[in-house]
């Protein structure tokens, strides 16, 4: 059953982005299915993202990750029992030229369930670079829109171990502004993505 809390926490998913007009970004191709390895603070996570199930989604993914933009980002909002959300880039200056490429929605063609990864939206077609990974099953999601492209094949243990303390403290609007120097000052124990790569 879903609860009053699940409405508010999906609606507070869609606060990080302003709305602006959504573009398909010029990504490359990638493949139909690959593997991604976040080297975290707590273990090593591995995600197969299946480019079927979210092609335009996947294709911004994959081009992030092969031009380094995971690499030293935060957990910044975990929620026990709903998600882990990650995806704003430490440096401001990266982040802006990477928050301004909104992508079209892809169509929901799987459902949010445990270990899934999906974009964060603030409405239709504002998918930009922000991600969560589902701890439970949230098919609650399904219906707004979205959309899982990927799933945790090893190291969901990992997940489940990161640092919930901060629970949604930080402020995203610092976040995007400040980057890292605000979470390393304010929230020194947030776990954190150390390198995010492409593995065969």
């Amino acid at each position: 059953m879903t609860t009053r809390f699940q409405y508010a926490a999906a609606a507070a998913l869609m606060v990080f982005a302003s709305i602006c007009a959504a573009v398909q970004a010029d990504d490359p191709q990638a493949p139909e299915q690959f593997r991604v390895k976040f080297e975290t603070t707590k273990g090593d996570i591995v995600l197969e993202v299946n480019r079927a199930w979210a092609p335009i989604g996947a294709d911004h993914f994959y081009k992030a990750v092969e031009e380094g933009f995971y690499n030293d980002t935060r957990f910044f909002r975990v929620v026990p029992g709903f998600i882990v959300q990650f995806g704003i880039n430490g440096d401001p200056n990266v982040q802006k030229k990477w928050r301004d490429e909104n992508l079209k929605d892809d169509p929901v063609t799987q459902k949010n369930v445990r270990g899934t990864l999906t974009y964060a939206t603030a409405g239709p077609n504002t998918r930009t670079t922000q991600l969560f990974i589902n701890l439970n099953d949230n098919t609650f999601l399904d219906g707004q829109g979205f959309s899982p492209f990927a799933k945790v094949v090893s190291g969901m243990d990992i997940v489940e171990k990161i640092n919930a303390e901060y629970g949604e403290k930080p402020d995203q609007s610092y976040v995007q502004q400040l980057g890292n120097r605000y979470l390393n000052e304010y929230f020194p124990r947030l776990d954190y993505i150390k390198k995010a790569s492409i593995v065969k």
